[in-house]
């Protein structure tokens, strides 16, 4: 099965894709993926060039700043720039997924909804967590302003939007209950019998 799990910027996907690697299912992380394509697909390195023009990449490596800069305020740009990864990543991920041997694997994407991936997956898992908590963690993490992290947020759905579409939530503010939610949910997985998605 292909169990998708999504969140907010600072919501805590990556420690709570790490609790799964942890029990033995292999996760595959979109955003890391998509890097490494970005920088390696030369289809994609063209297009990408196109789109931003030569100061896209930088010694021939990918000018981050600059594209993101462009992106998250302009919606259209930021479009027509999934336009050219994803397809790249989702042809990279089933390649992974064909490989696994797992009863599930988890697929790790911060826009999972917003780019209709729920209906490639079996089931989904959302991570929240309260928005002020949420900026605290990523300041911490790459020292953005406040600003900055909000036009972040306010580029992704919120939680409110995105909980109907998940088959499980996980609250994550303390450690502790976030372990045990993880562990349940794996459990819950692991029983289930459903179709898998092909």
């Amino acid at each position: 099965m292909i169990v998708g799990l999504t969140g907010g910027i600072g919501s805590g996907k990556t420690w709570v894709s790490s609790l799964f690697k942890d029990l033995g299912i292999p996760v595959y992380i979109s955003d890391i993926e998509a890097k490494k394509i970005m920088h390696n697909d030369v289809n994609v390195k063209k297009a990408i060039i196109n789109l931003f023009g030569d100061e896209a990449y930088l010694e021939d490596k990918l000018n981050r700043g600059l594209i993101s800069n462009k992106v998250f305020k302009n919606k259209s740009l930021l479009n027509k720039l999934n336009a050219i990864v994803h397809p790249a990543v989702a042809a990279h991920f089933d390649l992974w997924y064909r490989s696994k041997k797992s009863y599930f694997v988890i697929k790790e994407s911060a826009i999972l909804f917003e780019m209709g991936g729920e209906n490639k997956c079996d089931l989904t898992i959302l991570i929240t967590a309260p928005i002020e908590e949420r900026i605290r963690r990523v300041q911490l993490r790459d020292n953005s302003s406040v600003d900055e992290i909000r036009e972040r947020i306010n580029n992704q759905w919120s939680d409110i939007k995105k909980v109907p579409l998940a088959d499980y939530v996980i609250s994550n503010v303390l450690k502790e209950e976030t372990i045990c939610r993880v562990q349940e949910i794996y459990k819950s997985i692991v029983n289930k019998k459903i179709n898998v998605k092909i």
